[in-house]
């Protein structure tokens, strides 16, 4: 199974879950090699999600966004080998509801067909940032 959106209920819980302060949204994103547009226009999933980037990146920093970590993935040292992620990163925003203007902004609206064009499967995953600790299990 994959995934490339988050279903209604989903949304709610995540509205439900209103707080101050930021939050870390861990994107894991696997690409189509080909691009599957509605209309039909060709493009590879790196041409389309660069292009969803493009017109997404000026709504994701208007409303406070940043990307705060990003990396290549190299191997699933614990999970499923057969898991591979082309893109890894770690987008924060400043509330709970920056996240939400997002989502309803009709600039960024646009770019979203963009998106799921490229994208084969993807997890995201709420996080609370918290103070660094000296080991694993601070």
């Amino acid at each position: 199974m994959s995934y490339t959106a988050f279903d209604r209920e989903t949304f709610e819980a995540f509205r439900a879950m209103d707080r101050e302060g930021p939050i870390h949204m861990l994107n894991l994103v696997k690409l189509r090699d080909t691009a599957n547009y509605e209309d039909g226009r060709h493009a590879s999933g790196k041409e389309a999600y660069a292009a969803y980037g493009k017109e997404s990146a000026p709504v994701f920093a208007r409303l406070g966004g940043k990307i705060v970590w990003r990396g290549a993935q190299e191997m699933v040292v614990i999970g499923p080998s057969d898991e591979h992620w082309d893109l890894c990163f770690i987008a924060e925003y400043p509330s709970p509801q920056a996240f939400v203007d997002m989502l309803g902004d009709p600039d960024y609206r646009k770019a979203i067909p963009h998106r799921q064009a490229a994208v084969a499967d993807s997890r995201l995953i709420r996080m609370a940032p918290i103070p660094l600790g000296g080991n694993f299990g601070e």
